[in-house]
C-alpha cells in the first residue's frame, strides 16, 4: 500500500478569460493567484512557496507580498507548469516549505506583457531561424510532414483532432471556441503552414491560472478536495532546435517523461481514466498517444479519428477543448493542470463519470522539452 505525500488544494484561472486588456501580464499572475487562495482559504501570508515560468519569479513574489523559503523560476515553455508541480512537491517533501503557490499569466492577445518569451533560443536564431521557420507553425511542419509520409498520418486525421476537442469545449462555458465543427470546416480554413490550417492551430489568447500545493497530512484541512499526486511525475528535455530531434515521428522528451511518470505513480494505461495532452497544434495529441504508449507508433490519428478520445469514447482526452478551443495564452500547460484537477474533484463542466486517476502531459517548445504527472482523487492505493 502506498500513501499520498503531496496534493493541490487550490486551483483557479484567472476571472476573465480570452481578450482581457485591462491586465498587465503581471496582473493576470496576480488575478489567478488570488483566485486560487481564495479557493481554498489562504492569504500571501500563508504561502512559504512561489514557483513560475516565463516571468521573473522575485517580481510575482514582491508583487504578492509573499516571504518565501523555496522558489523556483524554472522556464522551458508551455509545459514548465506541469514541471513546476513536480519540483514543489519535491520542495515540500524535502521540508524545504510547507505550501506552494504556483502562477501563470500571460497576455498572449493583448500583449500587455512585463517580459518577452523565452523562444527562440541562441541556437534556433543562428542554425534554424536564417532558413526561414520563425513561428511555431512554420517550424512543427517539419515533424509532422515527416510523420505523414513515415506513419501514414493524414490531413484529415489531424483535423479530426480539433473537431472532437471542439466537441469537448461544448461543454465549458468559458470556452473561447463553442460551436461544433467538421473535418471539412477545418480542411476548408485558411491555410497557415502545410499542413496546418488556421483550425488546427491554437487560439491567442489572455489569462492565466494558479495552483496551491501543500502535504497530503494538511490536505483535509482545508475546504475544498484535495487532488494528490500520485509519484514523482517525469520530465525530460532534447533540445530547442527542431532539427536536431532524434526522429522526427516521435519526440524523445515525450517518451522519457511519459515513462518516469507511469513508473513513479506505479500504474499502467488502463488504470487512466483522464488525459491532458498539451494541444497548440492539432499533431501534439497524436505524438502524446503514441509516446506515452497508449497506442502503438502510427496508431494516434486513426485512434482519434474512430471517436476513442470523445464524448463517450474510452479515453477522455482534452475534455476542456484544449489550446485549440478553450484557450492558449502562449504557454498553455496550465490549463491543462486546471482540466486535471477539475476531472479529480469532479467539478468539471465536462466531467467524466466516475474518474479517480488523470495524466497530465506536456510540451515545451517545439518538442523541446516535456513533463508529465499523474493525479488521483485516492489519497491510497
Amino acid at each position: 500500500m502506498s500513501r499520498a505525500t503531496v496534493a493541490i488544494v487550490g486551483a483557479a484561472e484567472t476571472t476573465k478569460l480570452g481578450k482581457v486588456p485591462e491586465l498587465s501580464q503581471t496582473g493576470l499572475h496576480a488575478d489567478a493567484a488570488l483566485n486560487a487562495m481564495a479557493d481554498c482559504g489562504l492569504t500571501p501570508a500563508d504561502i512559504d512557496g512561489v514557483a513560475t515560468g516565463g516571468h521573473d519569479v522575485a517580481e510575482i513574489i514582491q508583487y504578492l507580498g509573499i516571504t518565501p523559503t523555496w522558489y523556483d523560476g524554472t522556464s522551458v515553455g508551455g509545459c514548465s507548469f506541469i514541471t513546476l508541480v513536480r519540483h514543489a512537491a519535491a520542495a515540500i517533501q524535502q521540508g524545504l516549505c510547507t505550501t506552494v503557490l504556483i502562477t501563470h499569466g500571460e497576455s498572449g492577445r493583448s500583449n500587455n506583457r512585463s517580459h518577452r518569451p523565452i523562444f527562440p533560443s541562441m541556437q534556433q536564431q543562428e542554425f534554424e531561424a536564417i532558413y526561414g521557420p520563425l513561428v511555431p507553425p512554420s517550424r512543427f511542419t517539419l515533424p509532422v510532414m515527416r510523420k505523414m509520409k513515415d506513419d501514414g498520418l493524414t490531413e484529415e486525421q489531424l483535423a479530426m483532432v480539433a473537431v472532437v476537442q471542439r466537441e469537448w469545449a461544448g461543454f465549458h462555458p468559458r470556452a473561447t471556441m463553442r460551436d461544433p465543427i467538421t473535418v471539412d470546416d477545418v480542411l476548408n480554413s485558411k491555410m497557415i503552414a502545410y499542413p496546418f490550417r488556421l483550425m488546427m492551430c491554437c487560439l491567442v489568447s489572455d489569462g492565466g491560472g494558479a495552483l496551491i500545493l501543500t502535504s497530503a497530512d494538511r490536505a483535509k484541512d482545508f475546504p475544498t478536495k484535495p487532488v494528490y499526486l500520485r509519484g514523482n511525475g517525469g520530465e525530460s528535455a532534447e533540445g530547442p532546435m527542431i532539427s536536431q530531434m532524434e526522429s522526427f515521428s516521435s519526440s524523445k522528451a515525450f517518451r522519457v517523461s511519459g515513462k518516469a511518470a507511469f513508473e513513479s505513480a506505479g500504474i499502467s494505461h488502463s488504470d487512466v481514466d483522464h488525459l491532458m495532452i498539451y494541444d497548440a497544434f492539432a499533431h501534439l495529441p497524436i505524438y502524446g498517444l503514441e509516446d506515452l504508449g497508449f497506442v502503438g507508433r502510427g496508431e494516434g490519428g486513426a485512434f482519434i479519428a474512430e471517436g476513442n478520445t470523445r464524448p463517450g469514447g474510452k479515453l477522455p482526452l482534452n475534455t476542456n477543448g484544449g489550446g485549440l478551443s478553450y484557450m492558449h495564452s502562449g504557454m498553455y500547460g496550465m490549463y491543462a493542470l486546471q482540466e486535471s484537477v477539475r476531472q479529480m474533484r469532479g467539478i468539471s463542466p465536462a466531467q467524466v463519470e466516475g474518474a479517480k486517476l488523470s495524466v497530465c502531459h506536456g510540451v515545451g517548445g517545439m518538442f523541446s522539452a516535456a513533463a508529465t504527472v499523474v493525479m488521483t482523487t485516492e489519497e491510497q492505493w
